[in-house]
């Protein structure tokens, strides 16, 4: 058993939730408190209905996503939102979240930890948004269909290659999540291979127009690392079980 606001001081202050900028609607940090008494501790993806009542049943009652339960314009509590929400509150199920902060630490986010799936070795930060370097880089040398293959066998499922670039790639970026939309950021620092979650129609003609490949690997499927790690890290530090909550989405 851990004190709630313990594993939140935690959580806190090795993501940097302060310090760190996020899109508009994205609330970082504890979302939802419990009592205060932490005994199973759920990771997932996602905060949906399915995966609280999941995380319900598992007998958790912490919850820690990637996307959390605000992303928008403040709302009423009615109909969905009212039944998820009054769902974990009436289990004690408290929900933590964390989104660019996770994405880009350098040990739990899913980038490090989809780049070391995948065997990259050293890397750096790079693609900038408000101050904050959310994707990694690194020099390789690497087959594009190598890189392919490993890709498939770090996320456990298909990969859409758009061969835009040199089949032996050299300079590779990591960007997880919808990052295909930024392919000409990508190219513009010199990146001649992006693997990424997903991105718009018009992402994949682009890449070929700037000479770039890129290995569309599952928004959800790119974001299961980083959750996982910090469940991991909080049995390491907090004496806590846990259990991840698969709640796939395909895209």
């Amino acid at each position: 058993m851990a004190a709630l606001p313990d594993i939140v001081r935690f959580l806190d202050e090795n993501l940097r939730i302060a310090e760190l900028p996020d899109y508009s609607g994205a609330i970082n940090g504890l979302q939802l408190e419990n009592p205060g008494e932490v005994t199973r501790v759920a990771a997932a993806v996602d905060a949906a209905h399915p995966v609280i009542e999941k995380a319900i049943a598992a007998g958790a009652d912490l919850l820690v996503v990637h996307h959390g339960l605000f992303w928008s314009e403040t709302r009423p509590l009615t109909g969905p939102t009212y039944r998820k929400i009054r769902a974990a509150i009436d289990a004690g199920l408290a929900i933590y979240a964390s989104h660019l902060p996770l994405d880009a630490h350098p040990e739990w986010g899913n980038n490090a930890r989809l780049a070391a799936a995948i065997g990259v070795g050293e890397t750096t930060p790079f693609l900038d948004y408000k101050g904050l370097d959310v994707g990694l880089r690194a020099e390789i040398a690497i087959d594009r269909d190598v890189l392919l293959e490993r890709t498939r066998q770090a996320v456990g499922g298909p990969v859409h290659l758009c061969p835009g670039g040199p089949a032996e790639v050299r300079r590779l970026g990591i960007v997880t999540g919808g990052a295909g939309s930024e392919v000409a950021a990508v190219a513009a620092a010199g990146i001649d291979t992006l693997v990424t979650g997903e991105g718009p129609h018009w992402s994949y003609t682009l890449a070929e127009e700037l000479g770039v490949n890129l290995l569309y690997a599952g928004h959800y499927a790119t974001e299961t690392f980083g959750v996982k790690a910090l469940a991991g890290a909080l049995e390491q530090r907090f004496a806590l079980p846990w259990t991840f909550i698969d709640h796939p989405t395909g895209l």
